[in-house]
């Protein structure tokens, strides 16, 4: 085993172990438990055989950390870099990725051959693994996982969740022999502390020895006062300010809103955090960087950078994140003020974290964190080597009880839970290689089919309460010894005998209104009421005391029989749901041509190699010639429409589109429309997007507009626009690489990238 310059822990030496054994692994750890140095034995053992290894994360700012850490550590010419916008020394022994690279490789499509792509790879590690869980890209693990050849080692990374074994177990099935090394362990254990408004000049240890909720915490109160301004306190000052008074900074505070993050750091500009001597290195850094990166230079938050804060989130530039991460690296930023992202695995060591209210706003409402989300973020605080103890504050708040705080802190972690989704390329890749047959035995290996029993289990369990009640019903005991069926025909002829009764008297009446006699066909009538009548008295149900009881036995019967076919129902559409879904996509596919006899069509092939919400759509678009004879910036516009997701309803650009925009999106619109139709009448849900609010502006930008006429134009974060643009090229890229692209849009395509790709948004 390779030997590393310092005593390993026991999780960290079984899990080396059973790499240097032949094994794959997965090691469930808490944030900061010393993960990478898995890792890092996985990558020596590569080094030594001549072999080759993949590095896989999440996002593009891991991969671009983990490829200037291993850089410089085993040296550039060791190293490649794989993303969605890079591509350097790919066949290097060392190669960092984004999983969805590493997913498209093995698929073998515009990434060359899978036995080209992998050769020599012995093994892969899946950094975060824990991203599983992730709405959007969760699938993306399935799949790596799934497909990775089984002669490939996996070295799985992940937070803490409840069911480790689970995803062990599914490995070992679907891969090969894996082990899971599953710890609790903390090289910094943490404490948890409590801001309480009412005792401004403290933080509170929110749990006693024993682990209970401390007593001296008071619940936050409502302040409701009417005609006169409520003087609020500056909570996140007298937070700071204990931070620092009592030697606990560096600190990343969370929160959940980018305007917050900015309002927090503002509400700080009284306070400077850090000495003469820090500011001069800051300044010092600031100046050297802006000279790199010049449209840096107005930055407002310059001022707070000074004082030894800062902001950090999905709305600022790149450029400027890039700035704020290497400060705080350096321990120059004491404070930062970040959303939730920033948990996900950035190097950003702190001592505290804090974070500011256990609830958070989501598309559906506000909700409760879960165990998982508050564990990764409380989990950043704590510097090995550096602390011995990492401390977490939770502020105090009028929406949450201290009760409920102290619950979330003591609650185990989340399972992983399978966001497993065929999409149209992953029907198309699938169907490139295996028989129909074939594609289904793999779309059940997908974990969620795996783990589908936990997902049934609440059905199956109403299952069981609808059957109890059944059972119930079946043995109620006729005291006449009638059956159900007897007692059903019986109340016929009652209800029968009641109505014509009633018809019966109606006709009487009116014919002795009028002086007539009864007609013949009447007489008839009232016989067979009659006759009714005594087929009734010949039943023992006549006059039987529990009738109308027996009759409500039977109602429930057949309500709990509806609902059980109803449910038996969901129930087999929940076992079949993913090879379901494939299917549907399947027939989509079938119905526009793009498959054959379960094969791709040329066409088809290209929707294999497109990567986007909806590739079918896209790939409509292309087909349809709508994107042929625009200019670069045109093109440009059409497809920052396409790529734009739906955002809130009161945004609204009043930047007008140019007219052959306009025009093509109108075309556009109709294309959209009849795939929705088809998509519908096949339950499918794959989203599609023509959203233009962008579109003006990145066609400014491509006619070569400054940065800051840009930025002056809509009421939205640089780092959104950023974004939104590198959406843009990376559709266009995929537009130069993949099959059967006209010509001119290929040309046009790299064109636009060119005008695009410049400061700032070349950078990551």
């Amino acid at each position: 085993m390779y030997e590393f310059p310092f005593e390993l822990d026991d999780f960290q030496k079984e899990a080396c172990k059973c790499i240097s054994e032949g094994k794959s692994v997965v090691v469930c750890a808490p944030t900061g438990a010393g993960k990478t140095v898995i890792a890092q034995h996985a990558i020596h053992c590569a080094l030594e055989n001549n072999k080759r290894v993949f590095y896989t994360t999440p996002l593009k700012a891991l991969s671009n950390q983990k490829f200037n850490d291993f850089s410089e550590k085993y040296g550039s010419d060791k190293v490649g870099l794989l993303t969605g916008d890079s591509s350097y020394n790919r066949n290097a022994q060392i190669v960092v990725m984004t999983t969805e690279v590493f997913r498209n490789m093995l698929y073998g499509t515009n990434f060359g051959s899978v036995t080209d792509n992998l050769k020599d790879v012995k093994y892969v590690i899946l950094d975060e693994v824990h991203y599983m869980n992730d709405e959007q890209r969760g699938t993306v693990w399935e799949e790596s996982i799934i497909y990775c050849p089984t002669n490939v080692q996996i070295v799985a990374l992940s937070a803490t969740v409840a069911n480790a074994d689970k995803l062990t177990e599914w490995i070992n099935t679907v891969h090969s022999r894996t082990e899971l090394i599953n710890t609790d362990f903390r090289p910094v254990p943490l404490r948890f502390f409590y801001f309480d408004s009412s005792q401004p000049n403290t933080l509170l240890p929110l749990l006693t020895p024993n682990g209970t909720l401390n007593k001296k915490i008071k619940p936050e109160k409502k302040e409701f006062k009417r005609g006169k301004a409520v003087q609020k306190r500056n909570t996140v000052k007298d937070v700071v300010r204990n931070l620092y008074e009592k030697d606990m900074l560096p600190a990343i505070y969370f929160t959940f809103s980018r305007k917050k993050c900015d309002e927090q750091m503002e509400k700080c500009a009284s306070l400077c955090l850090v000495s003469k001597k820090e500011q001069e290195e800051i300044k010092q850094i600031i100046d050297e960087y802006i000279a790199e990166n010049p449209y840096l230079y107005k930055n407002k938050h310059i001022e707070y950078l000074m004082l030894g804060v800062a902001s950090h989130h999905a709305g600022l530039l790149p450029a400027w994140k890039v700035l704020v991460e290497k400060l705080f690296q350096k321990g120059l930023i004491k404070v930062v003020f970040a959303t939730e992202t920033l948990a996900a695995g950035i190097n950003m060591p702190a001592r505290s974290t804090v974070i500011s209210s256990i609830s958070k706003r989501t598309d559906s409402g506000h909700r409760t964190l879960t165990a998982s989300e508050f564990l990764q973020m409380s989990g950043r605080a704590g510097r090995r080597g550096m602390d011995e103890i990492g401390y977490v504050t939770i502020v105090g708040s009028p929406f949450q009880t201290p009760e409920e705080v102290a619950e979330l802190v003591l609650s185990d972690a989340n399972p992983l839970e399978s966001k497993f989704s065929p999409s149209y390329s992953m029907v198309l890749n699938l169907l490139q290689r295996f028989s129909l047959e074939e594609a289904k035995e793999l779309v059940l290996k997908s974990f969620g089919y795996f783990s589908s029993n936990s997902r049934i289990e609440p059905l199956l369990k109403i299952k069981d309460i609808n059957q109890e009640k059944i059972d119930e019903c079946n043995n109620f005991v006729c005291s006449c010894k009638r059956t159900n069926e007897d007692l059903l025909e019986y109340n016929k002829i009652r209800e029968i005998y009641v109505q014509n009764r009633r018809t019966f008297k109606t006709i009487q009446k009116q014919e002795k209104k009028k002086n007539r006699p009864l007609s013949d066909d009447a007489k008839a009538f009232g016989e067979q009421t009659k006759n009714l009548l005594n087929l009734m008295h010949s039943y023992e149900c006549d006059t039987c005391k529990l009738f109308k009881k027996h009759m409500k036995v039977l109602d429930v019967l057949n309500r709990y029989s509806s609902k059980q076919k109803a449910l038996e129902k969901e129930i087999e559409k929940q076992k079949d749901i993913f090879w379901n879904k494939f299917l549907a996509h399947r027939a989509v596919l079938a119905e526009y041509g793009y498959l054959k006899d379960d094969y791709p069509t040329e066409t088809g092939v290209t929707i294999s190699q497109i990567r986007s919400e909806n590739e079918l759509f896209l790939a409509q678009v292309i087909f349809s010639n709508v994107l042929n004879g625009l200019s670069p910036a045109e093109l440009a516009s059409v497809i920052c429409a396409l790529t734009t997701e739906d955002m809130r309803a009161d945004l609204y650009s009043q930047l007008p589109l140019s007219p052959n925009v306009r025009k093509r999106l109108n075309k556009i619109k109709d294309i959209k429309r009849d795939l929705d139709k088809k998509q519908k009448a096949e339950e499918v849900n794959d989203p599609m997007y023509i959203n233009a609010f962008y579109s003006p502006l990145i066609e400014m930008w491509a006619n070569d507009s400054e940065w800051d006429d840009i930025v002056d134009q809509v009421d939205m974060g640089e780092g959104d626009i950023v974004r939104c643009f590198k959406r843009v090229i990376d559709v266009l890229r995929q537009f130069c690489t993949i099959s059967n692209i006209p010509e001119e849009l290929v040309f046009t395509s790299r064109e636009a990238i060119e005008l695009i790709q410049r400061s700032p948004i070349d950078i990551d």
